[in-house]
């Protein structure tokens, strides 16, 4: 799973940078000050949650059998998604409604935090 990870990361980390630039020439003027401050949220948002699912990835190649390493990549992975992806969405297509899914991905990286911390917590 460690290999799938760091294979997601890899993407995750591409389409980060690809979308930042994305905003900074291509949105710049095209969107609200207000609008491209939250694309560029979830775009930082996505580069740092990337690093910590390399992180994880790093750790599975020593613990491949964690159980609870592999639900927090899972969570990590699936939080990129759903933060980052519903602010990319609502800024580029305006549908407000779009918002109350940014939440859940939040919940989704918390949830993960804690599983991390357990999982190194479980080993000392």
């Amino acid at each position: 799973m460690a290999k799938w990870l760091l294979l997601l990361a890899s993407l995750s980390g591409f389409t980060g940078v690809a979308l930042g630039a994305f905003a900074a020439h291509g949105l710049r003027g095209k969107l609200s000050e207000n609008m491209l401050n939250v694309f560029q949220t979830g775009v930082s948002y996505q580069l740092w949650h990337t690093m910590a699912l390399i992180g994880v990835a790093l750790l599975l190649l020593r613990s491949p059998d964690s159980t609870l390493l592999k639900a927090t990549g899972v969570l990590f992975a699936l939080g990129i998604v759903l933060f980052s992806g519903s602010l990319y969405l609502l800024t580029l297509s305006g549908i407000g409604k779009l918002g109350m899914i940014t939440p859940l991905g939040g919940v989704l990286w918390l949830v993960a935090w804690l599983c991390l911390g357990l999982a190194v917590w479980r080993t000392l």
